[in-house]
């Protein structure tokens, strides 16, 4: 063996049998270099994107979860203790977790050795969230892999890309012979007929509706032609949407009259199979919407076995297609594709001549060629390294390392629920059914589980979705549709103790409203919370409590998340943000720099509001009092000792007075941290990190008392801190202000780590 070719080589991808493209190349490639190399020892990590684990083959040595960060520092750990000599990461932004896939980010910064990354999608106009991460992608990858030249080029014109970094290789294919189609018709069943394929998992994006609609055409001109398309709907369309789009295509079909020539086969075929499809085929289409395609892997397959193509002209079948191997055709235009298939039908002779030149240009393209090019590019990699070593490991200090988080552990949670919502108190950790219900609680709940969903949280989707079904539920029924007031409190036996709650219930649950418009995947969840939020936002014009008007504004950005620029929570938003301004100017003093003459309950809930308002609207001014008034409180609630103590319930805190400091509450400490972690959001002063992970330490044992009051058996959280003792009860409300607090520190990792990364806005109850 060459003695410069790396030992051990490890490939991060999907990987079959999951069924993705990604996967599929991920497992071809690993395979054919495994085979090139076969002194080095290649093996795998694959991407999961779901919570059942996949029956992986031997090749896959590790696995991470896709919406897991921690997964991802086990995988680099893995990496550099298996003494991988170089990692070859398939880059696709929708296959990692993260804001644009920032997650990989995180395995990337703690591998040490040499990184070539396959670059599988190259967006010329990326958002920002996009280009943060690809360009700390490029910096972070020694190599740097396209499958064409357009991707070269962007990479150089929008990312600053020097060519000497950049090796072209061309996506493989398998070595399939050049024989004439019929061989492969008669075991099909097709023979006599002219047969047109598309093949991939199915979606909208594909554009098949626009060769259905040339087929009338097509076979006005050639009744022998039979289109085939082959794939499964991909599996996350399935789930969010089950059939639809095949179902529409085949209504689609019988609507112009050519249901006897379109075969749907409903399959993801594995490539034994696809061999004889591909054999089989006269002409391949493909029709895609979308010119922003660097690389199409069907595309590669088909036209590498010496087949006719017919596409549109995406990127990479621009390329593959220039000098007379294909044809290209407007997007969207039926009737071009008509034009491009009758070309080749009417003209043996062409069809034969394209086959050729495809398949002469696909000898560059099988597998082992590719593999010997991949190898090339990890020796100049690891060639680059020696000049440019990373930092050892010894480096590795608690200091520049993330900050390690409880896992996740919603045990108690469901346990507090039912079909109605989630009880308010327990006993120890049983739920206490005398005490019945409340409209605060059920709204902090749903908040957690749309936080959970977008982090890929546990219990499992439909356990996230059941759950935030019932309190969504809960908090319609809460509305009395005579006033659009919300009610708070219910009896074990359904039954409303009150005909309106207080202002603060009210806001509250316009905040989960809200969070649910901005945050929830469910369409009908959306649509509801939408109703219940535009009936119940305008009697908080009424309303005088100052924690109402800060709830309500963090529920009104949540929903211009989702809506931005709808004037009536434009114009909301502007006067609740100016109310809580003029309060600061009429109470805030040099040595009292706060909207009350008492610091009470939810302190920091009016600081993060204007906080987000100074941000997003903008306000300068609500900005910088936000901050002023949040820098006090954090110094108001810091012992010498260094630790997080909230200002107790049991007397709060009066200007010119001695402030409480029992019975330290839950809601405080997560408060504190939810309005410091948006301070870091709006300034990147790493000051504001180390406030909320202070105050989320409380939670853990970093307390006057040195006692956790988080269960990390159960998943319940003590209902407070006493003097002498926690309390033994583990209501919803205290449990709640954990689990929202944990999930916002999840968030705030991505963004400690990865600062100049767009992320979400975050408000939690």
């Amino acid at each position: 063996m060459d003695s410069t070719l790396p030992g051990r080589i490890a490939f991060l991808g999907g990987y079959l049998p999951r069924l993705c493209g990604i996967a599929t190349f991920t497992s071809d490639i690993c395979e054919a270099v495994a085979s090139a190399a076969p002194e080095s020892l290649c093996f795998a990590g694959a991407v999961n994107d779901r919570l059942d684990a996949y029956n992986y083959p031997p090749r896959v040595r590790f696995e991470l979860e896709e919406k897991d960060l921690d997964s991802y520092r086990r995988a680099a750990d893995f990496l550099n203790f298996s003494n991988v000599d170089v990692l070859c990461v398939q880059h696709e932004f929708g296959i990692y977790g993260g804001p644009a896939g920032s997650h990989l980010l995180t395995l990337l910064r703690e591998v040490r050795m040499p990184v070539v990354t396959t670059l599988h999608t190259i967006l010329r106009e990326p958002n920002p969230a996009q280009r943060k991460v690809m360009e700390e992608l490029v910096r972070r990858s020694d190599r740097l892999i396209v499958m064409a030249h357009k991707g070269a080029e962007i990479l150089r014109e929008t990312y600053g890309v020097p060519d000497t970094k950049v090796d072209l290789i061309p996506h493989g294919i398998p070595n399939l012979p050049f024989i004439d189609s019929s061989f492969y018709k008669a075991e099909l069943g097709v023979e006599g007929r002219m047969v047109l394929l598309t093949f991939g998992l199915l979606g909208p994006g594909k554009g098949i509706e626009n060769v259905i609609e040339a087929l009338p055409e097509i076979v006005k001109r050639h009744p022998n032609v039979v289109y085939l398309v082959l794939g499964a709907t991909h599996p996350h369309l399935v789930a969010r949407d089950g059939e639809s789009y095949r179902l529409g295509l085949e209504r689609l079909a019988e609507d112009r009259g050519v249901k006897e020539h379109v075969i749907f086969y409903n399959r993801f075929v594995a490539l034994e199979d696809l061999k004889e499809f591909i054999g089989a085929t006269d002409i391949y289409l493909t029709p895609y919407l979308n010119e922003a395609q660097i690389t199409s892997g069907t595309l590669a397959y088909v036209f590498g076995a010496g087949k006719a193509v017919v596409s549109t002209p995406y990127w990479h079948a621009q390329e593959l297609l220039a000098e007379g191997r294909g044809i290209l055709v407007p997007f969207r235009n039926p009737q071009a594709i008509a034009e491009g298939v009758c070309a080749y039908l009417d003209d043996p002779a062409l069809l034969q001549v394209t086959r050729e030149r495809a398949y002469e240009v696909g000898r560059e393209m099988i597998w082992p060629s590719v593999a010997q090019r991949y190898l090339e590019s990890f020796q100049r990699a690891g060639s680059d390294r020696k000049a440019w070593p990373r930092k050892a490991f010894a480096e590795w200090t608690l200091a520049s390392r993330p900050y390690d988080l409880p896992p996740l552990r919603l045990n108690h949670i469901v346990r507090m629920s039912d079909g109605t919502g989630i009880f308010q108190h327990a006993t120890f950790n049983v739920p206490n059914f005398q005490e019945g219900y409340c409209t605060d609680d059920n709204a902090r709940a749903l908040i957690l589980c749309n936080l959970l969903d977008e982090l890929g949280g546990r219990p499992p989707e439909e356990n996230l979705d059941r759950l935030a079904t019932s309190y969504l539920a809960f908090l319609s029924a809460a509305l009395n549709r005579e006033t659009n007031r919300f009610r708070n409190f219910m009896s074990h036996g359904r039954q409303w103790l009150e005909d309106s709650g207080s202002e603060d219930s009210h806001a509250r649950a316009l905040w989960a409203l809200g969070t649910c418009v901005g945050r929830s995947r469910n369409e009908g969840h959306q649509r509801l919370s939408a109703q219940l939020f535009e009936r119940g936002l305008p009697v908080v014009e009424a309303f005088r409590s100052p924690r109402a008007w800060a709830f309500t504004l963090l529920g009104i950005h949540e929903y211009l998340r989702r809506f931005p620029g709808h004037p009536e929570m434009v114009e909301a938003c502007d006067r609740l943000t100016h109310q809580l301004v003029r309060l600061w100017h009429v109470c805030a003093t040099e040595d009292w720099p706060w909207f009350e003459p008492i610091a009470s309950y939810d302190n920091a809930r009016l600081c993060q509001a204007l906080l987000l308002s100074g941000q997003w609207m903008p306000h300068p001014e609500a900005l910088e009092i936000g901050l002023k008034a949040l820098s006090w409180l954090a110094s108001l609630q810091k012992t010498q000792a260094g630790h997080f103590r909230p200002i107790g319930s049991n007397g709060f805190c009066e200007r010119g007075g001695a402030r409480a400091d029992f019975d330290q509450q839950p809601v405080e400490a997560q408060a504190m941290v939810a309005a410091c972690l948006e301070a870091f959001r709006a300034t990147q002063d790493a000051t504001w990190s180390r406030e909320a992970k202070r105050a989320f330490e409380w939670f853990l044992g970093r307390n006057d008392l040195g006692l956790p009051l988080y269960d990390s058996r159960s998943g319940g959280c003590s209902d407070g801190l006493h003097e002498d003792r926690i309390s033994e009860n583990q209501g919803a409300e205290s449990t709640l202000a954990f689990h929202l607090s944990l999930a916002e520190m999840n968030f705030a990792e991505h963004l400690i780590a990865h600062p100049l990364i767009t992320l979400p806005l975050i408000a939690t109850p």
